[in-house]
């Protein structure tokens, strides 16, 4: 039998390597930022072009290297980091592995130029697709400049996968803040496209926080430390009130490295129990301090998963620091913190400890009582299982004798377009009935009588449908949709990455009525706002717009005028839950049916409801 097995080409193993090491550009900015930090760097430059599809660069004063190690750093599983098995276990750097300069040498063209101190003339090295183009002495400054110019050039397949511009920026800032967070001693500044995105001195952690984040944070974050046996957890947490919907801002830190662990941001989110609304994340910048031996950092080719070998007492300190802190500063009752327990039992105790009966004894109601014993509670459970729909019908005539009993509040005027004239009988159930009788329930559905029985319709998601389409309209016929003048032009700082998003999606967010100029770093002047959300706060308002634009990142990258107009009626949808006059409640059923698409908002949920007359008779058989 012919023997079928032989070793792979150098380049083709390193262009392998490279795709488990280098994933999109942001992968290269993270290895080259900390070779930067090893390389005992006090400052560090990093340039990007076309979100670091074109180019990549970082420079650094680090301590440089010499002509042999600048050629040697190009080799597959070269490294100073390492010579034996033992170091695996006592590992204080970033990279170790000596796959990432071999990994971004095989799918891009490298250049690099390094001087140490105590050279007089530095080394120039170009290279492209692991192929050495030229090597020779070139007058440089000390430390190293690495430019990675076309990435993916050699393998289209993987450039074609890459995300669009906004997309891509984003991985590259949150990856230059992970260093910066991590770093606050090392000055760092980023450019994209010859535009100063961060310039930040070296200093204090929290200033670092401050310089990353905007100033905003000065006010919004906590002091957070705890230290037991040979763990040490610190750093800062957000205050509760000014958790976000999207994540990115929650960060650990294992000796220095940036990891992801969903079990200790579980105990994160444990200690805000209770504080936080539904659907939000605080922010958190936690460093867990411990001995090497202690961490397995080498999981993953990026790094960022690690294992510790005594998770759950890592898990319950975290969770003690971020419950002392919250109570510390009057988020949540005091605890007795300096009670000596073994902490590795810590979680398990406080979950098994009970509760305390409440003074006027225990009462059972259909929402549940929040001092009731476990053994009421399985009752209560065990009795609605016996008469679910018995609840649920009580609970929504409850609701409605309520309305009927009680005036309701009076908000804000909604105003559509009419569009009733459009609606035809075998579109709209609701269009030719003789008492067109409309009811609101709890602020969210509107009933109303059809030929058929019932229609229950979702306030909320119809809402979406008709200003989505109203946005996609705006969008398709005008530069610039209906907007209103601020009186007083609204100064609003963003964070850098939000800063980007929105001046890549200026023209669609013009288009929807948004009026602003850049007004110094990563702050815009807001002049005018779109009239569907003229009375609401400018700022609260545009935050939450790019929020939510972050939430639909993926969309961006196919159709961004879809997903600018979904992001904006969502976040506007959001607020309308809220009483309506009877006139607004049959507006709004009106337009839904006028809309292109009556039965589904734009993300998917159901918007109408039918109960026919036969099922509502059926309810009342004996």
């Amino acid at each position: 039998m012919q023997d079928i097995i032989h070793l792979l080409p150098e380049s083709l193993a390193n262009q392998i390597a490279a795709g488990e090491v280098v994933q999109r550009p942001a992968s290269a900015v993270k290895e080259l930022l900390e070779n930067s930090v090893d390389a005992g760097a006090t400052d560090i430059q990093l340039i990007v072009r076309d979100a670091g599809k074109t180019l990549i660069q970082v420079v650094d004063n680090g301590k440089g290297m010499s002509e042999t190690d600048a050629r040697m750093c190009f080799e597959r599983h070269a490294t100073s980091k390492i010579t034996k098995t033992d170091d695996l276990f006592s590992i204080h750097t970033f990279g170790f592995r000596g796959e990432a300069m071999a990994s971004i040498a095989a799918i891009a063209q490298v250049e690099l130029k390094t001087k140490t101190q105590d050279d007089e003339i530095g080394t120039q090295i170009l290279i492209e697709g692991s192929e050495v183009k030229s090597q020779e002495p070139v007058a440089t400054a000390n430390g190293a400049s690495i430019s990675v110019k076309n990435l993916f050039f050699n393998v289209p397949a993987r450039r074609n996968f890459l995300k669009s511009n906004p997309v891509e920026l984003k991985y590259i800032v949150e990856e230059f803040q992970r260093v910066a967070l991590c770093n606050p001693q090392i000055a760092m500044s980023m450019y994209q496209n010859d535009t100063e995105t961060f310039n930040l001195a070296s200093g204090t952690l929290p200033k670092r926080i401050v310089g990353v984040f905007g100033k905003s944070y000065q006010d919004k974050i906590l002091i957070c430390e705890e230290e037991v046996q040979h763990i040490k957890v610190w750093g800062f947490v957000g205050k509760p009130e000014a958790s976000k919907k999207t994540r990115g801002e929650q960060l650990f830190f294992a000796n220095g490295r940036f990891i992801k662990h969903p079990y200790l941001h579980h105990a994160v989110m444990s200690a805000f129990e209770g504080l936080l609304q539904d659907g939000t994340f605080p922010f958190y910048l936690l460093n867990i301090e411990l001995d090497a031996k202690h961490l397995d950092v080498n999981v993953h080719p990026t790094k960022t998963e690690v294992k510790f070998d005594d998770e759950r007492t890592v898990y319950a300190i975290v969770r003690a620091a971020v419950k002392k802190a919250l109570a510390k500063n009057g988020a949540m009752p005091a605890l007795d913190f300096d009670l000596n327990v073994n902490f590795a039992q810590f979680d398990e105790v406080r979950m098994n400890k009970p509760s305390k009966p409440s003074r006027g004894g225990s009462t059972v109601s259909f929402g549940g009582d929040s001092n009731a014993s476990s053994r009421e509670k399985s009752n209560l459970k065990n009795w609605e299982k016996l008469y679910p729909q018995t609840i649920k019908q009580a609970e929504t005539w409850e609701s409605i004798a309520s309305m009927d009993n009680s005036p309701q509040e009076k908000s804000g005027e909604l105003t559509f377009s009419s569009a009733a004239n459009e609606i035809t009988d075998v579109a709209n159930p609701f269009h030719g009935e003789e008492k067109k009788v409309v009811l609101q329930l709890r602020n969210r559905y509107i009933l109303s009588q059809v030929k058929s029985g019932l229609m229950v319709v979702d306030q909320k998601a119809g809402m979406e449908r008709v200003l989505f389409e109203r946005f996609q309209q705006q969008m398709a016929n005008s530069k610039q949709g209906a907007s209103q003048q601020l009186l007083f032009p609204r100064t609003i700082q963003l964070s850098a990455t939000d800063f980007a998003l929105l001046m890549e999606l200026k023209p669609e967010i013009t288009a929807l009525g948004y009026l602003f100029d850049v007004f110094g770093k990563q702050t815009i002047v807001v002049n005018g706002v779109p009239l569907s959300v003229a009375d609401t706060d400018e700022q609260e308002m545009l935050e939450a717009f790019i929020e939510q634009l972050k939430m639909n990142k993926s969309e961006i990258s196919l159709d961004r005028k879809n997903a600018v107009s979904k992001a904006m009626a969502k976040r506007i949808a959001t607020q309308s839950v809220k009483p309506l006059t009877e006139q607004e409640m049959k507006t709004l059923i009106e337009q839904i049916f006028a809309s292109s698409n009556p039965n589904y908002s734009p993300s998917g949920k159901k918007i109408i409801a039918l109960m026919p007359m036969g099922n509502i008779e059926g309810l009342f058989e004996g």
